[in-house]
């Protein structure tokens, strides 16, 4: 019988073809919505995004209006449950929604190779902490922007000597470009001596985020600037809330690239049935069950939708695999990943609506009067 599934859908290669097609391109999309919404996930509810504190200038959206002074990090460590401060220059080429952001982090060397899951995939830690104008590059952006390490890198008033090629266990980390500190307040233009964009604290395993939080803001009240410090988690969804609402209306685009699939396929299947009404009426003459005329026609539909489902899903994961696809805004970047739980979940869909849009069909040839059958044929 299996066979006989291939050989009606072989007679009708065209029409096979075209459904395949149509359901590989909605799988495709579908895929691609699943991942910013992971990346988005990801961001805002990783290992450290509950466990760190973002402390920014209160009332600030985009990094560059955001200006503390450095010398906060010594306040905030004096706070009960904090284990370090570590104070962050932001510089970004675009505030607002961008497919291609380029956002540099200027940090202390020695933190960054302490708090950050990165690992050089070429390069040198030595060179970048020695050298001013060094700066290792994540490998997404090194991927889009054709760098590799000893190029000069040139975006605005920054230059920099790329000292190396990074790779993180955290997605979004590999669209940032890292320097020090120095290099970045120091830079002509950006007139940052003595401030920073944000400080980042690490706590302790005991420590409650929202207390440490509400006591750093209530500390440095006096100072010369008022802070807003917030879990990482919550800073991150909150720079991002333009896109976060953009991605929530994103979900329903792949509800709907779902329904193609499905109406997509049951179309196909129905006009398959109707086109052989004959031989469903000839294989009940000659002993075939209602129940196994079901099975193939929704053997039939659920080969059409596996088919398209699985290719459209694999060309998805193949391009968020070499493209390192970002979209950012305001400094904070979402990473479009591939992952098995994207794998399984385009498979999944694919086999459910697979079933569901033969049932109907299926139905109506398990169901078809012999007699009429054959006379209309």
């Amino acid at each position: 019988m299996n066979t006989y599934v291939l050989k009606t859908l072989w007679r009708h290669r065209t029409r096979t073809l075209l459904t395949v097609t149509g359901a590989a391109v909605a799988m495709f999309v579908f895929c691609f919505v699943g991942s910013v919404q992971e990346g988005l996930h990801r961001l805002t509810s990783g290992a450290d995004a509950d466990r760190s504190l973002i402390v920014f200038q209160e009332n600030r959206f985009c990094p560059t209006s955001s200006r503390l002074p450095e010398d906060y990090a010594r306040k905030i460590k004096e706070i009960s449950g904090v284990r370090d401060v570590m104070p962050i220059q932001v510089w970004t080429n675009n505030c607002r929604a961008s497919l291609d952001i380029v956002v540099f982090n200027g940090a202390d060397p020695r933190q960054i190779q302490n708090s950050r899951p990165l690992k050089l995939v070429d390069g040198d830690w030595g060179q970048f902490s020695s050298q001013r104008d060094a700066a290792i590059v994540g490998r997404n952006v090194a991927q889009r922007r054709g760098l590799k390490t000893g190029d000069q890198f040139s975006i605005g008033d920054l230059s920099v000597k790329v000292a190396g090629i990074f790779e993180s266990t955290v997605p979004s980390e590999e669209n940032l470009i890292y320097t020090s500190l120095a290099f970045l307040k120091y830079t002509r233009g950006l007139d940052a001596a003595g401030l920073v964009t944000q400080h980042e604290v690490m706590l302790t395993d005991d420590a409650d985020p929202d207390r440490v939080a509400t006591e750093i803001d209530a500390a440095l009240r006096a100072g010369s600037v008022a802070t807003k410090t917030r879990r990482k988690g919550a800073f991150q969804a909150s720079t991002l809330s333009d896109l976060v609402d953009l991605i929530g209306f994103a979900h329903w685009l792949g509800y709907a690239c779902v329904g193609l699939v499905l109406s997509l396929v049951a179309t196909t299947t129905v006009m398959s049935v109707q086109d052989r009404i004959k031989e469903y009426a000839v294989l009940q003459t000659i002993g075939v069950r209602p129940a196994r005329t079901m099975r193939l026609v929704l053997a039939e539909s659920t080969l059409l939708c596996l088919v398209g489902g699985v290719g459209g899903t694999l060309l998805a994961l193949v391009l968020l695999g070499v493209g390192g696809f970002a979209i950012g805004a305001e400094g904070a970047t979402i990473a479009f990943r591939p992952s098995f739980s994207l794998a399984i979940s385009g498979t999944l869909v694919s086999v459910i609506v697979g079933i569901a849009a033969g049932l109907a069909p299926a139905v109506q040839a398990a169901t078809v009067p012999i007699v009429n059958a054959l006379r209309q044929a």
